[in-house]
């Protein structure tokens, strides 16, 4: 976890590497895989969120297709003081961790795929196609038999 710290300048202050940064620095952290921490300097309130809902506010702001639709946004405000809310939230945050663990397991495939020997490969797919034809019925072999 990087802890951070807003000012009421608003900088914000990496306390791990005692300097001050973006919120482009933030966003660029995040995407190495670390988690962040953000509190007010003062009242050493949590503005994780708002951080957070300015780096995404910022990347749509520079063109990027946004990934909450006006849709999506307009059901979240309607969840939010329902009985479902709080369940809500959590499958939310399951769908996502369910995705990003199919979508590993999907790089991990093709990364496997792309390092494999190509004549090995070639070698498995004849392999597995003689033995799928040696299965069927009526194939050349048995019409060869007395």
């Amino acid at each position: 976890m990087r802890d951070f710290k807003k000012y009421p300048n608003r900088r914000l202050y990496d306390i791990e590497e005692s300097k001050y940064v973006t919120v482009e620095d933030i966003r660029k952290i995040i995407l190495s895989g670390e988690s962040i921490s953000v509190v007010d300097s003062k009242t050493e309130k949590d503005l994780t969120r708002s951080v957070l809902m300015q780096i995404i506010s910022e990347q749509e702001g520079e063109g990027h297709e946004p990934i909450l639709t006006n849709r999506v946004l307009e059901q979240l405000v309607r969840f939010y003081g329902d009985a479902m809310q709080s369940i809500f939230g959590r499958y939310i945050e399951q769908s996502i961790m369910t995705f990003l663990e199919q979508q590993e397991r999907y790089r991990r495939g093709v990364r496997d795929l792309t390092n494999a020997d190509p004549m090995n490969l070639m070698r498995k797919a004849m392999e597995q196609n003689m033995e799928f034809w040696n299965r069927m019925p009526g194939t050349m072999r048995d019409q060869e038999k007395p």
